[in-house]
């Protein structure tokens, strides 16, 4: 089994309560061909708003799961016991490190190599550098993040002219998608401000020590929460 990060540990939970219920339906007396349309009909929109929300809609287990829906619409049940089976082995593929794209192990060496420079700037003594470096990285990486979460990173300002959010509002809107945990927003708004600081010159507010705790922080967080 691969490492499971926190929020994988989330979907697995959530994704395992569907099953839970789907079981429960089963059991009853009818099995599911007896059961409440308004229930089956229910469990089919959780099911499938949970895979989409956890691999998105152009993934293989989403088009599978809108396959099984499309194919066998007018029985109901039908369409659940197929679907259950895609939402079982999507717990199975996060719960193998599966999960992780290609485009995702891309990334994060892309990103490992650009916090390994801010490690050699640091080794040299240029912390200031480092920390720009650095937080380049985290904005860069917060903005793949939203595109994997469908969130748009820019807006459209009262004359019309369009501009991009700041990393902290993306921050915000990360964690209420889920794409990471509420600890992990808290850490990455410490890790801004100290980008911040750098760009902005206040040089005395921060130690290459702290510059260098952060560049391991935010390495370790680009593995836990791929793009």
């Amino acid at each position: 089994m691969g490492t499971i990060s926190d929020l994988e540990k989330v979907y697995i939970e959530q994704l395992k309560k569907i099953a839970d219920t789907f079981y429960n339906l089963e059991k009853r007396p009818g099995h599911l061909s007896d059961q409440k349309p308004e229930e089956i009909s229910k469990l089919i929109v959780r099911i499938r708003g949970a895979v989409e929300r956890i691999t998105g809609i152009e993934s293989p287990y989403a088009r599978q799961v809108i396959y099984y829906f499309e194919t066998y619409r007018y029985d109901a049940s039908s369409p659940l016991s197929y679907m259950i089976g895609v939402l079982q082995g999507l717990v199975s593929d996060i719960e193998n490190g599966y999960l992780k794209s290609t485009s995702e192990l891309i990334h994060a060496d892309v990103f490992t190599d650009y916090l390994s420079m801010a490690d050699h700037l640091l080794g040299e003594g240029y912390k200031d550098a480092a920390a720009v470096l650095t937080g380049g990285t985290l904005e860069a990486h917060l903005k793949q993040l939203c595109a994997k979460h469908g969130i748009v990173p820019d807006f459209t300002d009262n004359k019309g002219n369009i501009r991009n959010k700041k990393a902290e509002a993306l921050n915000s809107e990360l964690a209420k998608a889920n794409a990471y945990s509420k600890q992990d927003q808290k850490n990455v708004t410490a890790w801004l401000g100290l980008r911040n600081d750098a760009a902005h010159a206040n040089y005395n507010s921060y130690t290459d020590q702290q510059v260098r705790l952060v560049t391991a922080a935010i390495r370790d967080f680009i593995t836990r929460v791929p793009a």
